[in-house]
């Protein structure tokens, strides 16, 4: 019988009609709850790739290539590759796994994706974790990113790609050693048929990322999502040394949210990896205190109150951050 860190290769049609891959880890017989992981910009499922089978222990849990990442096909449209479609992509998910209420933990873009899902279907969400990523973007780290993400990155071996990473990412993780490189340069490219080692996602993803990143920020809009988080169980992760969540918008999100979790990571930029003992206690603690389907009270609160909030965004009459 397979075991908790096992995972079975899946795939599933987006509303656009790509095939998007996730990987699907069972977890014991009847789990309690199902989790979907949503990685960050340039990165896919293998992201998850410790977190995911400790989290299989008493949860399903399904890790996503994000479309043009990883094992998912690349866009046509290079256009797509914005939040809007990705909130897509990710509900279509829910749809074709039939799977009522979720947790979510989305690392950076995937916290975006993960708060703009919690806003318009909160009946189907049962809590989120937000990895390093609030409703304002930092823009250090928004140019910092825009920099490399259309650059991408070719090499002659794995210990050159390890380097390479160290070498823009070392102070996101002064700690790592060179296993440690080795292991994120494993997870973030992949090995080419000429041998080469090169990055795991469509360079296009740069375009739609870059000309946000040119108007300041990636979720100018994000405010009015995370405000309808108010009654939803929420973690907040931030890297002690981020340039991406200010310690000043992580403050403003828990006065504006005050039962929402925070969690500071000592020694970790943008992003956490999860595998901090102060990260992943923190993720179990979360998890072990969300309800395992909403009540019938609390559903009905959560669906009026999604029906007048897209009522609003429809009619572009969402309110600012105060």
């Amino acid at each position: 019988m397979a075991g908790p860190g096992s995972y079975e290769q899946k795939t599933y049609t987006s509303p656009d009609g790509l095939k998007l891959a996730v990987r699907d880890y069972p977890g014991p017989a009847n789990p309690r709850l199902t989790i979907v992981c949503i990685p960050g910009l340039t990165r896919n499922a293998r992201d998850f790739d410790e977190l995911a089978p400790h989290l299989a222990q008493k949860y399903r849990v399904l890790s996503v290539d994000l479309r043009g990442r990883g094992l998912s096909e690349y866009a046509k449209d290079f256009n797509t590759y914005q939040p809007p479609v990705y909130v897509r992509d990710v509900a279509a998910l829910l749809d074709a796994f039939s799977l009522k209420h979720v947790a979510l933990i989305g690392t950076s873009l995937g916290g975006i994706i993960s708060v703009v899902l919690g806003a318009v279907i909160p009946r189907r969400v049962l809590g989120i974790v937000m990895n390093d990523i609030g409703p304002e973007v930092d823009t250090t780290g928004l140019t910092r990113i825009a920099a490399y993400v259309a650059r991408g990155y070719t090499g002659a071996s794995w210990d050159e790609a390890a380097a390479a990473l160290k070498a823009v990412d070392g102070k996101i993780y002064p700690d790592y050693t060179h296993a440690d490189w080795l292991k994120m340069a494993r997870r973030r490219f992949i090995e080419a048929p000429d041998g080469k080692i090169k990055n795991d996602y469509d360079l296009n993803i740069a375009k739609p990322f870059g000309n946000a990143a040119e108007a300041g920020s990636a979720a100018t809009s994000l405010w009015p999502f995370f405000l309808q988080l108010k009654d939803m169980p929420l973690l907040a992760m931030r890297g002690a040394i981020s340039d991406v969540l200010s310690p000043e918008t992580f403050a403003r999100m828990k006065e504006r949210l005050p039962h929402m979790q925070q969690c500071l990571v000592p020694d970790r930029g943008h992003t956490p990896y999860y595998d901090e003992p102060v990260a992943l206690n923190a993720v179990d603690d979360f998890l072990a205190r969300l309800p395992d389907r909403l009540s019938a009270g609390e559903s009905l609160k959560r669906g009026l109150r999604q029906i007048a909030f897209l009522i609003r965004l429809k009619l572009g009459a969402l309110p600012g951050t105060s």
